[in-house]
C-alpha cells in the first residue's frame, strides 16, 4: 500500500469486512450474541423473525388478492437464523401461504451461503440463493435487509475549513500500521448550503453510494410490492447535528465501541450509520412511494398491535415479553433502528 499510494477508507473497509481470506464478515466465529462482538435484533430471539412473518404475511396476502405471486427476498441473511424464523412462523400459522411462498437469498458470499444452507437444511427446496440483484423487474412481493445497508464500505470526508471544502480521508501504512491519510482532488458531492460558515474545522461525515446503488438496483427488481430496511440511521439533517462532530464510523469488538477504526484489520467490525434520506432518494427516484420512515419501536409495537387483534402473540411469555422490551427499549436496539418501507 505505501508504495501504491493511500487508498479511500471506502476500499479499507471492504476489504476488512468482505475479503474472502481475511474478511471479518467471512469468518463463522462467534461475531454476533454474548460471545461476539455486538448484539442483532436476530440474535436477541426468535420473536423479531415471527414479528415480521406476520407482517410480511398481511403484505403478500394483500398482494396475493391482486393476482400477484408470493416472493420474500432476503439480503444481508449472514447465518440465515432470521430466514429460519420467518419460514417457522410461516409454517406454523401461514401454511397455505407457506406452501405457495419462495424464499430468495441474495448472498456473494459462497462461504456465508454454505452456513445458510447448513441453517435452512430444514426448508431444503423452499429457498433459492442468487449472487446479486437481478436487472429488471423480477420479484412481487417483499425485498428486505436487517443490518447490510450500514455494512456497505463508506467514503469518510473531513471538512477544512481554512479551505471551505471537504476533503477524503484515506489510509496508507505507516510502519506496521495503517495511518489516516489526505487524498488529492476528491469530492465528496455534498450539498450543505448554509453550514460552510459555521462547521467546525474536521467535522466528519460519510458517504455511501454503494448502499445508493444497491437500494436503487433492488427497487427496479421489484415488479410489484415492498422494500424494506431496518438499520442503524439518520437523516441527512441528523447527521449534520454538532454531537457528530466526528462522523457515525464505529469499530465494534466484544461489545466495545471504538473511535480506533484502523486497528485489527479483520478482527473487528466496522460500522456507519445509513444515511436515510439518501436512501429514500434512490428508492423513489426508481419509481418506488414511501410508505412508512419510522423508528423500530414504531414498526414492531404496530406489528404486534395488529397481531394480537388477531389472537396471535396475544399472550407472549416471559422470554419474548423480554426479547420484545429488548427490540424496542431505548437503552437496548430500540435507540438507533429505523425503518424504511416503499412500495410499487
Amino acid at each position: 500500500m505505501a508504495s501504491r499510494g493511500a487508498i479511500s477508507f471506502a476500499r479499507f473497509m471492504e476489504l476488512a469486512l468482505y475479503c474472502p481470506q481475511h474478511g471479518y464478515y467471512e469468518r463463522k466465529g462467534d461475531t454476533v450474541g454474548q460471545r461476539g462482538d455486538f448484539y442483532t435484533s436476530v440474535s436477541v430471539g426468535p420473536l423479531f423473525g415471527e414479528l415480521l412473518a406476520f407482517q410480511f404475511a398481511g403484505w403478500l396476502e394483500e398482494a396475493e388478492g391482486r393476482g400477484q405471486g408470493a416472493n420474500i427476498v432476503e439480503a444481508g441473511a449472514h447465518d440465515g437464523r432470521l430466514a429460519g424464523d420467518i419460514l417457522g412462523w410461516l409454517k406454523g400459522n401461514r401454511p397455505g401461504l407457506f406452501a405457495r411462498l419462495e424464499y430468495v437469498i441474495i448472498e456473494p458470499s459462497a462461504r456465508r451461503r454454505e452456513w445458510q444452507q447448513e441453517t435452512l437444511a430444514g426448508f431444503a427446496g423452499k429457498v433459492r440463493w442468487i449472487d446479486s440483484v437481478p436487472d429488471g423487474p423480477q420479484f412481487n412481493g417483499i425485498i428486505f435487509s436487517n443490518e447490510l445497508l450500514d455494512a456497505f464500505p463508506v467514503h469518510c470526508f473531513a471538512w477544512d475549513a481554512r479551505e471551505k471544502r471537504w476533503f477524503e480521508r484515506g489510509v496508507t501504512r505507516d510502519g506496521d500500521k495503517f495511518a489516516w491519510a489526505k487524498l488529492p482532488d476528491s469530492t465528496c458531492g455534498l450539498a450543505t448550503p448554509g453550514l460552510e460558515a459555521v462547521l467546525p474545522d474536521g467535522f466528519v461525515v460519510e458517504t455511501c453510494p454503494a448502499a445508493e446503488a444497491w437500494w436503487k438496483q433492488a427497487a427496479s427488481s421489484l415488479a410489484v410490492g415492498r422494500l424494506l430496511a431496518i438499520d442503524y440511521g439518520l437523516t441527512a439533517e441528523e447527521l449534520f447535528r454538532p454531537e457528530r462532530c466526528k462522523g457515525t464510523l464505529r469499530a465494534y469488538h466484544h461489545h466495545r465501541a471504538s473511535d480506533d477504526l484502523l486497528a485489527n484489520a479483520g478482527e473487528q467490525d466496522l460500522t456507519a450509520h445509513v444515511n436515510f434520506s439518501a436512501i429514500r432518494a434512490a428508492g423513489e427516484s426508481a419509481g418506488l412511494v414511501t410508505e412508512d420512515f419510522l423508528t423500530q419501536p414504531q414498526f414492531l409495537t404496530r406489528i404486534l398491535g395488529e397481531a394480537v387483534k388477531e389472537k396471535l402473540f396475544a399472550s407472549l411469555d416471559a422470554k419474548r415479553v423480554r426479547q420484545f422490551q429488548t427490540l424496542t427499549h431505548p437503552e437496548h436496539l430500540g435507540r438507533a433502528f429505523r425503518v424504511l418501507v416503499q412500495s410499487r
